[in-house]
């Protein structure tokens, strides 16, 4: 096999594993595990895989105090995505959450300094438009979000978009440092959201444990480190704009995998939405090239 086919494989596990990275949550929570006790413990045993294999990492992270942004954006983004996934439509939170590219236009000017073009224009009023399609239902007399899930997928999506921004700001530093970063930020916000839900009576205290759903957390945990490498693999061999076109596909997974368990639902006006929010993140893609405005191989795996 050649190492760009190779390569491509590559992205499209990690964009697989990502894609249907639902159902082992849903399968968690349905043991007692809150999602958000379930990311902060996958992530934890996935920092210290990491600690153990780079020691470095954490001093290099300790001396760079701005990279605690990265920390703090990864891990909302976690929060976001993996409470959604795990209590709403996944189609509908993975269509929701991939209006990124919306927030990058709106990102990239005050923290880049990068004025929005027509072509940036466009991509915000595509995503904005296929996001009031799939929010607009006919029970709802205004686009907006009807649940916790849309919420959290927005908020999730918005944070990941925020992430891409900081790595670009922060590419100085060394990146095994931003990789812990992003791990550390996946626990360490999570753990502190559920103890404070916890504290509040909404979210309950993680169940005792057992060898069932925590040997399920460790698999996910190895299977994340596993989908990682694979995309710094796959990253380093192929071009910025062929990875995130590669990555994209994570909506194709978790789509058709929620469809057929019965977890999502493909509407004519998802679809709709859907489309031009797809659309917008391709020509993001496309119109990247040398600026790699968009998803790329250093986030495109929530971390």
């Amino acid at each position: 096999m050649s190492p760009k086919l190779l390569a491509a494989a590559a992205l499209t596990f990690n964009a697989f594993l990502y894609g249907v990275s639902w159902w082992p949550f849903r399968a968690l929570q349905d043991q007692g595990l809150h999602p958000l006790w379930s990311t902060a413990i996958i992530y934890a045993f996935a920092v210290l895989c990491l600690v153990l294999l780079r020691p470095r990492a954490l001093r290099k992270l300790l001396l760079h105090p701005e990279l605690w942004w990265l920390v703090l954006a990864a891990g909302l983004t976690n929060v976001g995505f993996n409470w959604a996934v795990t209590v709403g439509d996944v189609v509908r939170v993975v269509l929701l959450f991939y209006l990124m590219p919306a927030w990058v236009v709106l990102l990239a000017w005050p923290l880049l300094g990068e004025r929005p073009g027509a072509g940036s224009l466009l991509r915000l009023i595509l995503a904005l438009a296929g996001v009031v399609i799939v929010l607009k239902t006919p029970s709802s007399a205004w686009p907006i979000p009807e649940n916790l899930a849309d919420w959290l997928a927005l908020m999730g999506g918005f944070c990941f978009a925020l992430t891409n921004i900081l790595l670009r700001r922060l590419k100085h530093t060394p990146g095994e440092s931003r990789m812990l970063a992003m791990f550390g930020g996946g626990a360490l916000m999570a753990g502190s959201v559920a103890i404070w839900g916890m504290s509040l009576g909404t979210i309950a205290a993680p169940p005792t444990p057992n060898l069932a759903w925590a040997g399920l957390a460790l698999l996910i945990s190895l299977a994340f480190l596993a989908g990682n490498l694979s995309l710094q693999y796959g990253a380093a061999h192929l071009r910025a704009s062929t990875t995130s076109i590669i990555m994209l596909s994570e909506v194709i997974f978790a789509s058709i995998s929620s469809v057929l368990l019965g977890t999502g639902e493909l509407s004519v006006r998802t679809l709709a939405g859907g489309a031009l929010i797809l659309l917008a993140s391709l020509l993001a893609v496309l119109s990247s090239g040398a600026k790699r405005t968009t998803i790329n191989s250093a986030t495109a795996t929530h971390p």
